[in-house]
Order: structure tokens, then C-alpha cells, then sequence
């Protein structure tokens, strides 16, 4: 490896994680300044699986020269014994514990200076929760590794993208009665100035920033739901005197279409499900989940753990393939 690489870590298992990392090296022009972070029994069973052939090349750091034509690994101490055991398609304690363990050995190398970058491939919740890993997925978890000791947690936001459009969210993994309450002049405000200097470092000058609704045609003057009055329309105007092009409220069952067409640059949704359906819609296949404000680019697919295929060979690597594009891009901005 010529320069620092880019971390991927094998995520769950179980799922189609190591199947779909296998995939990157399948054609004649595989990954480079690549590392990935996991189980070398694992990947190895993957690459059984596909039918491939590809030596699992030990490290002792991420950053060590690899030899050519093999697939770079470090395995971090600690893992799980017997991982490779874990049936696939099924939650799996010792795979939830593995996958955070993979993704926390990562961002203590990137803090290293051991990479310069981490992808991540997917993970499942209940496997988590199985291993009592106290974060509901990657996002909330690397927002408390990149803390400092004695810091508060940095603020940190999720971003989806694709060709056609990107978008923001105020609220993640939490239950819809508890992401209203969430939303607030601050919380709005706070993901605006995040979104506008994580634009700008994408090298878009003057980020237009359209911010979708709460409420059906965005509390249609109060008469749905008065958020868009309380806190979403004071939060656009003081991003408005901050310098930033933010717009709206707007209505979110149509806002979406506008930034497709190219009207906006980003779109800032208030709810998971508001922002993350329509990019996903637009097909999973090109989408990238980018977590904006860490110290560090983090990006990963914009698809799950995928039990139900797991191990059959029929995963597509294209969302993989798009993230690790995408943080090579940003980690040399």
C-alpha cells in the first residue's frame, strides 16, 4: 500500500457482509489502499463460498503492505473464536459482538493514523443488542468512539445519497413518538450547519438546502401540526442569517422530487423513514450512507444484512463498491 488505506469492516457475521467485501476483488481490477476488518475464517468461508479463489492475507496493522493479488485483513484481538461457526441468516450474539468489536478496532486505527477512511458493511440491530452493545446501529456508535475522553459526543448526522439525490435527517434510529418530540429550533438548526459544511467540503460552493415538513403539506399554516411554525421555519431563518440557502419548510411528499430534478443540493428530513425512503426507492443498488460530522469520513451501503440470502452468492456489491468510491473521494479532498 502506497498511502494510508481505507478500512472496511466485515460487519455482521451472518450477513452478506464478508460475501459482498469478497465481491470487491472478484474483478480483474480489485479495491487498492484497501483493508479489511474482520474474521480471516469468515472472509475465507465467503470466498469458499463463492466459488473463488484468493488468498486471505494476514496483517499485523491496517497499514501494512499486503502481497498483490490478495485480499488485506487484519484481525483485531479479541474476536470471537469460533465466528465462522455462526449459522448464516440467523442473529448471533458472538456476530454482534464481533461486528462492533470489528468497528471500534477501526476507528482507534483511523485515530492512529493507521487509514483514512472506514467503510462499513452492514450490520443487524437485534445481533447487537444480543452482545449488549448499548447503540442501536453504526451511526450512535461511532458518534461515542470519536468523542474524546471528557467530551461531549460530536454531532453527528446521517446522510443518504445517490446520482439523484441526497438527504439529511433531523431524528435516526428512534421510535416515530419520540423523533417529534425530538425535533426541535435547535436540533433543526444544528443539522443545517452540518449539512451546509459537509457540502462544502463535497466541493459544492453555496449548498441549496431544501428542509421537508414534519406534517402532511408541511402543517398547512398550523392546521396539521404547528412544528413547521414553532420550530422548523425559525430554524431556516436563522440558518437564512448565518449565510446558508436553506428553503422551506416544504411539503415532504414532494419536496423530494424538486431536489431530484435539481433544484436543491440536499434535502434535510426530519424523520428516518421521510428522508430514507425516497433515496432507497431510487434503487439500493448506487445509495451510500455517509455519517457527516465525525473527525473522520465514514461511509457504508445503503442496505442491511440481508439474511435471507446470506451465503447464497446472490448479493450485489454495487452499494459496497459505491461507498468505497465515495469515501476514496472525500478522504482525498
Amino acid at each position: 500500500m502506497s498511502r494510508k488505506p481505507i478500512l472496511i469492516t466485515m460487519g455482521d457475521a451472518a450477513g452478506i457482509g464478508p460475501e459482498i467485501i469478497a465481491k470487491l476483488w472478484a474483478l480483474a481490477h480489485p479495491p487498492e489502499d484497501v483493508c479489511v476488518i474482520g474474521d480471516a475464517d469468515v472472509m475465507r468461508r465467503a470466498i469458499r463460498q463463492l466459488g473463488m479463489t484468493l488468498p486471505v492475507a494476514l496483517l499485523d496493522r491496517p497499514d501494512e503492505p499486503a502481497p498483490p493479488c490478495s485480499l488485506p485483513l487484519w484481525q483485531p484481538a479479541g474476536l470471537p473464536l469460533d465466528l465462522a461457526d455462526c449459522p448464516l441468516g440467523k442473529v448471533d450474539a458472538r456476530a454482534g459482538a464481533a461486528a462492533a468489536h470489528c468497528i471500534e478496532a477501526a476507528v482507534r486505527a483511523v485515530q492512529a493514523g493507521q487509514g483514512r477512511a472506514i467503510v462499513t458493511a452492514p450490520i443487524h440491530k437485534e445481533a447487537l443488542h444480543a452482545a449488549g452493545v448499548p447503540y442501536p446501529g453504526h451511526t450512535e456508535m461511532l458518534q461515542a468512539l470519536a468523542a474524546k475522553p471528557g467530551e461531549a459526543l460530536p454531532p453527528v448526522r446521517m446522510m443518504l445519497a445517490n446520482e439523484e439525490l441526497r438527504t439529511v435527517l433531523v431524528t435516526i434510529h428512534m421510535s416515530l413518538r419520540k423523533a417529534i418530540e425530538a425535533i426541535t429550533l435547535d436540533s433543526v438548526l444544528q443539522t443545517l450547519r452540518i449539512t451546509d459544511a459537509a457540502l462544502r467540503l463535497f466541493g459544492i460552493e453555496k449548498p441549496r438546502i431544501a428542509v421537508a415538513g414534519l406534517n402532511p403539506h408541511a402543517g398547512e399554516g398550523g392546521l396539521f401540526g404547528d412544528e413547521e411554525i414553532q420550530f422548523i421555519a425559525p430554524a431556516i431563518q436563522q440558518a437564512k442569517s448565518e449565510g446558508m440557502a436553506a428553503s422551506g419548510p416544504f411539503a415532504p411528499d414532494t419536496v423530494f422530487m424538486r431536489a431530484r430534478r435539481g433544484e436543491f443540493d440536499a434535502v434535510v428530513a426530519m424523520v428516518h423513514d421521510h428522508g430514507l425512503i425516497p433515496v432507497k426507492y431510487l434503487g439500493v443498488e448506487q445509495g451510500v450512507n455517509v455519517t457527516l460530522g465525525l473527525p473522520f469520513v465514514r461511509t457504508s451501503p445503503d442496505h442491511g444484512t440481508a439474511f435471507d440470502i446470506a451465503g447464497r452468492g446472490l448479493a450485489d456489491e454495487s452499494s459496497l463498491r459505491a461507498a468505497l468510491a465515495l469515501a476514496s473521494r472525500l478522504s482525498r479532498i
